[in-house]
């Protein structure tokens, strides 16, 4: 490549962050298309209304906890296309559906169909009395990406347009202060991480909004002790995995370090942050999937079809190396952890 080609690449590029952002939420972009992240990909809450009914029962703890307030808020954050608020709304008593202001936050315009009470909102609420549930939201916040160079130094990653990547500035500042304490790289060339500092301050921008209640996030994730060599970052398009290129044609991704968003409790005097994976929070709120028994085959067979079907919902929430392993961030705020 001639030195006047090189200089071209270079000024094409920019980091990932800044990439994504423009790719995911600029005009044009990928969750700004009409048919919404169920065109791309499936998750929990496309997976089953199970789901829905779940997290309805954990809005149903928080108002109990909550000494069953006038109002109590339901806040869904990344709200797709209201799939899931419209969900948990169905799955709530009544009386408790009757108490319930329901929002939806959600950068792409409101979705036709949704029901009127259902608040549409680009940002956060100011306050929330309740739960605010952060589902695949805080992986799509985009972040920096670091790799180690020939040298043993982390370098920003900087990236075209047409997805190439080269090295750009060292890690500097408050970057390096995040990679170091959440995600130490070694000095081996090809090393990379993605500095997860961007979620952290959103994660406590929408806990800060709770007045009262609990703050969840599920997301791919992991944790210190098990955090990816090469990183995450990937692209989703119609279902499959693919090179994450940030031209607004695919979903750019990276799993989330949820052990690092934990330190808000600490910063904020906070009741102490619950990790956990999505089978043990599912199981706690009841959502077992054991298989029906065989004699209810012959003797109420359409029984037995509907709660084999609903068994195979739930092993698939919960299934080990799948949608089971989603981490579940808890952050309580004024009450104790209802999950526990």
């Amino acid at each position: 490549m001639t030195d006047e080609a090189t200089r071209e690449t270079a000024d094409d590029a920019r980091g990932w962050r800044a990439a994504t952002e423009a790719a995911l939420y600029g005009p044009g972009g990928f969750y700004r298309r009409p048919e919404g992240p169920a065109g791309h990909f499936r998750t929990s809450v496309h997976a089953s209304q199970l789901f829905a009914e779940a997290v309805a029962g954990l809005l149903c703890r928080v108002d109990e906890a909550l000494g069953r307030p006038e109002t109590l808020d339901f806040v869904d954050m990344g709200a797709g296309r209201g799939e899931l608020v419209t969900g948990v709304l169905a799955a709530l008593p009544a009386d408790v559906a009757a108490r319930t202001r329901a929002c939806a936050v959600e950068i792409a315009d409101r979705p036709p169909g949704l029901p009127d009470r259902i608040t549409w909102l680009t940002e956060l609420p100011r306050t929330v009395t309740g739960l605010l549930f952060a589902n695949e939201w805080l992986d799509n916040v985009p972040v920096d990406v670091a790799e180690v160079d020939s040298a043993g130094v982390a370098r920003l990653v900087r990236v075209r347009r047409d997805g190439i990547e080269l090295l750009g500035e060292r890690v500097s500042g408050t970057d390096a202060e995040w990679l170091a304490r959440w995600w130490p790289l070694g000095a081996e060339p090809g090393l990379r991480a993605e500095i997860g500092l961007p979620r952290d301050r959103a994660w406590a921008d929408a806990v800060t909004c709770v007045r009262e209640g609990l703050a969840v996030a599920v997301d791919y994730a992991h944790t210190v002790d098990t955090r990816p060599p090469f990183g995450t970052l990937t692209g989703f398009r119609e279902g499959r995995a693919t090179a994450p290129v940030p031209d607004g044609s695919c979903d750019i991704t990276a799993h989330v370090a949820l052990d690092a968003c934990t330190a808000l409790d600490t910063a904020y005097g906070l009741p102490e942050a619950l990790v956990c994976t999505q089978r043990s929070a599912l199981r706690a709120l009841g959502l077992i999937g054991a298989r029906p028994s065989l004699t209810l085959a012959s003797t109420h067979p359409a029984t037995y079809v509907r709660a084999l079907a609903s068994a195979g919902e739930a092993a698939e929430l919960t299934a080990p190396g799948g949608l089971g392993d989603f981490g579940w961030l808890l952050q309580p705020v004024g009450i104790e952890n209802p999950l526990l």
